[in-house]
Order: structure tokens, then C-alpha cells, then sequence
């Protein structure tokens, strides 16, 4: 309340501009920007084609959501939120996605949501991943968001409407309970859907009103098409689209831009991850 969150910080340096525009634009299907990312696949192959020499099996999703947290780490803007017209820094890197119990059209779906520090290497943030994956892919696998749902569709239609409503209200004034906070995947730092797993090429998602989502990526199915060397010759290659959606509130389009030519540089060379980072930069008071 006031202010005050379990999961972020109120930011109070912040200019007039950048406190004012979340009352301008107060929801974030109002806030919405969208662009592709066309990520160039030679550099992961070989990574991934290294590692398994090594034994170790690492996919494109391991690299993907590595990448990401190693970018929030390095650019902190990245992982706030707005909440009732304020701008908040999150406590931890938070990434949530979407793990179908097995791939069939009867069977039912879960979200899981990971926490990390920013200074994970790529073994550890694969090794949390993979766990994640494991422990929600049994079909009778049930874990806090799904327990969460089902107590809240237990009750009559009309007063799910009314609880549902309830919990957006104590969010707006930071009063929803920690315990909800941490079960639901709607208050994370990034949403990502891997479309490529279930062979659909990438799509723009939506980021969700309720909860705190600032960024969801897509990663779509690879293709095959041309692309300019460096030598400016065209070639044929093979590349993975992202669709990304950002809320533009909670920082300006040049950071935005540098942060993607960051990510850009860190799947160019993967090899980075590999290694745990020092030293996470901290966002401003």
C-alpha cells in the first residue's frame, strides 16, 4: 500500500515525462509495442553443436532465456513494472513460460515461473530450466499456479468475477499477498512461449493487464531465407524469429534499441554465458 510491493520498489528519481506517461497511457494494452527480431542461428548451432561434444545438451530455449536474464542483468530498466500509475524496479529476474504436459490436444498446459539473480551462468540457468520442465510435464504434475486456479474455480461464475476483481484491486494498492504474487505467472519480469517447439512460427502475445508482464518474446519456428553477409554478399541462412511486445512506459525507445543490439551481440556469441557475471547493475533509486 502507498506504494510499497513485496515484488518491486517504488522508483522515485524518475523525470516528469517518465511520471506522468503511465497516467496518460494507464493500461498496458494501451502501451503496446511490437517488433520482430530476426535471430540468425549459425553462432547457436555451433554452440550448441560444442557443448554436446562436451556432453552437455543445451537447445535454443536454454540460450534464448540465458541471453535475456544476462541482458536484464546488464540493463536493470528492462525489469520494471507499472503498477497504479508508478514506475517499480523488481526485487529479481523473473521469467515465466508455458510447459504443455505432453503434446497431445486433451492435455492440459501449466505456466512456471523462475527467479534468478542476473549472475547465473547458462549451466545453471539450463539446469533450472530443465528441472522446471520435469517436475510440471508428468500429466499429474500440480504445482502453485495451478492449485491457485483451482481454488478460485471451485466457487460460483459470478464470484469468480468478483474475487478476480478483488485481487486487481489489493494489486493496484500493493496489498495482494506475497503468497499469490510468487504463484502467479502474470507478475514476472518476461513472459517467453517457445512456438517453435509445437512447429508454429512466431506470433505477437499480448501483454497481460493483470500482473506486472513488461516484455513477452515468442520464439518461432526456424526458416530457412536470405540474408547480407558481411561481405554484404546474399546468402541463404537459417533464422528464428522473435516477436517481442514491450511496455514502453517504464523506459525510452534508445534504451530499448541499445538493449537489443546488446542481445543481439550476446547470441552472436553465446559463449559469454558460460560464465557467471560479476556483478549485476543496479537500477536507480
Amino acid at each position: 500500500m502507498f506504494g510499497k510491493r513485496s515484488d518491486g520498489k517504488k522508483i522515485k528519481g524518475l523525470s516528469p515525462v517518465n511520471k506522468i506517461i503511465p497516467h496518460i497511457m494507464s493500461a498496458r494494452h494501451d502501451s503496446q509495442n511490437l517488433f520482430k527480431y530476426e535471430l540468425r542461428c549459425e553462432s547457436l548451432d555451433e554452440f550448441i553443436a560444442k557443448e554436446k561434444e562436451e556432453k552437455i545438451s543445451i537447445n535454443y530455449m536454454h540460450v534464448v532465456i540465458a541471453g535475456i536474464v544476462r541482458l536484464f542483468a546488464l540493463r536493470p530498466q528492462l525489469n520494471r513494472f507499472v503498477m497504479n500509475g508508478r514506475i517499480f524496479k523488481r526485487n529479481n529476474i523473473m521469467v515465466s513460460f508455458v510447459v504443455k504436459k505432453a503434446l497431445r490436444d486433451d492435455v492440459e498446459e501449466t505456466t512456471v515461473k523462475l527467479s534468478f539473480t542476473g549472475k547465473e551462468s547458462i549451466y545453471q540457468i539450463k539446469d533450472k530450466i530443465d528441472e522446471a520442465i520435469k517436475a510440471n510435464s508428468n500429466i499429474n504434475a500440480v504445482n502453485d499456479t495451478d492449485k491457485t486456479a483451482k481454488f478460485f474455480t471451485t466457487i460460483p461464475n459470478f464470484f469468480i468475477k468478483v474475487a478476480v476483481g478483488f485481487i486487481k484491486w489489493l494489486d493496484k494498492h500493493g496489498m495482494l499477498p506475497k503468497k499469490i504474487i510468487d504463484a502467479s505467472p502474470f507478475h514476472t519480469s518476461i513472459f517467453v512461449t517457445n512456438l517453435k517447439s509445437i512447429k508454429t512460427d512466431y506470433i505477437y502475445h499480448h501483454i497481460y493487464d493483470f500482473g506486472t508482464t513488461g516484455i513477452f518474446i515468442s520464439m518461432g519456428k526456424e526458416k530457412q531465407q536470405a540474408v547480407v553477409d558481411k561481405e554484404g554478399k546474399i546468402v541463404v541462412s537459417k533464422v528464428m524469429t522473435l516477436g517481442v511486445v514491450t511496455d514502453e512506459r517504464f523506459c525510452d525507445g534508445l534504451y530499448f534499441g541499445n538493449s537489443l543490439r546488446l542481445l543481439k551481440r550476446i547470441y552472436e556469441n553465446p559463449n559469454v554465458l558460460k560464465e557467471e557475471l560479476d556483478h549485476v547493475v543496479k537500477d536507480i533509486d
